[in-house]
């Protein structure tokens, strides 16, 4: 993928979730039930960090969860993390962007039991890019570490397949992105609010390309499952495991 048009679709999800992050946080006050099912198991020791941790619905569970282990939350966008500050008094919260190499650099620490990255592969552009990023996410880990993620499997859903929006839309052509690589709007819809519309860059994954991409990157995947939405089948997790 070109430089350009990779900087183009992270400003459009930059833009989105700066413009539209209020809104959408009143979407996303509950974790989904995959993230519910992992946190009841997950191992409660050491530090957890999450990546894209949002308006902080995760780190609020995490409290009420009485887990032992620590949580600290990361996220690029200043709106959602006041969210997040609001929503989970007493955490930490970092603001850097995955998407910047020298985003190692804003942590506290090098050292993690465990990472997560819920909802954030899929808006990472490029191959090249997210390659990168999973390696650095792989050093902060010790060998056994774990890494649980999950993207959207918008595919099964007929509502969200019909907000697909022509690459045109944005000034880009189909040769510009690369295969699985999708624009989405999406709509806030608030009382007393006009109805207004925003633009995604969404990427589509199979589990063949997350098998590779996990071990180009130095892990092993561990479980794979499908979950949330009203179909059950809308997010796809999987752990992985440093090796």
């Amino acid at each position: 993928m070109r430089e350009e048009v990779l900087q183009q679709l992270l400003e459009i999800n930059a833009r989105f979730y700066e413009e539209f992050g209020a809104s959408f946080a009143a979407t996303r006050r509950r974790i989904q039930p995959g993230m519910r099912g992992l946190l009841a198991r997950l191992p409660d020791e050491g530090c957890w960090l999450d990546l894209g941790c949002g308006s902080g619905a995760l780190a609020a569970a995490w409290q009420a969860a009485g887990r032992k282990s620590e949580y600290a939350g990361l996220d690029f966008s200043t709106s959602l993390l006041a969210e997040a500050r609001a929503a989970a008094p007493g955490i930490s919260f970092v603001q850097a962007d995955l998407c910047d190499p020298g985003w190692l650099d804003r942590l506290p620490r090098r050292a993690y039991a465990g990472i997560l990255a819920f909802a954030v592969l899929h808006h990472l552009p490029g191959a090249d890019l997210r390659l990168r990023i999973l390696r650095q996410v792989r050093s902060l880990l010790p060998p056994g570490g774990w890494f649980v993620h999950s993207v959207w499997q918008f595919q099964h859903s007929p509502r969200l397949l019909m907000r697909t929006q022509p690459w045109g839309a944005v000034g880009l052509a189909e040769e510009d992105v690369e295969p699985g690589d999708t624009l989405l709007d999406w709509r806030s819809v608030l009382p007393d609010q006009p109805t207004r519309v925003g633009l995604r860059y969404v990427h589509l994954f199979s589990r063949a390309g997350l098998g590779v991409l996990a071990e180009q990157s130095g892990f092993a995947v561990r479980e794979t499952f499908e979950s949330d939405g009203t179909t059950g089948n809308l997010g796809l997790y999987q752990v992985w495991q440093a090796v």
